[in-house]
């Protein structure tokens, strides 16, 4: 493989966010190399309610999300 080339430093998210936007990653990164970690103190992003609708309209959210693939 090539050498790869040398991540810049970037001053804001957007300056880096444009970088990135331009360019091919693979060129920087090997991802060959990359290895599986675990985050086990992060806290979950979703977070379970209960609400009361009306059976008609439960399911038809079923149909809706099994069409969505949800």
């Amino acid at each position: 493989m090539s050498k790869l080339k040398k991540i810049p430093k970037f001053k804001t998210e957007d300056e880096e966010r444009a970088f990135w936007s331009r360019r091919d990653s693979t060129k920087y990164v090997d991802y060959s190399k990359g290895k599986k970690v675990l985050f086990p103190n992060l806290r979950p992003s979703l977070r379970t309610i209960s609400i009361r609708l009306p059976e008609s309209l439960i399911e038809k959210l079923k149909v809706l999300a099994n069409e969505r693939d949800v």
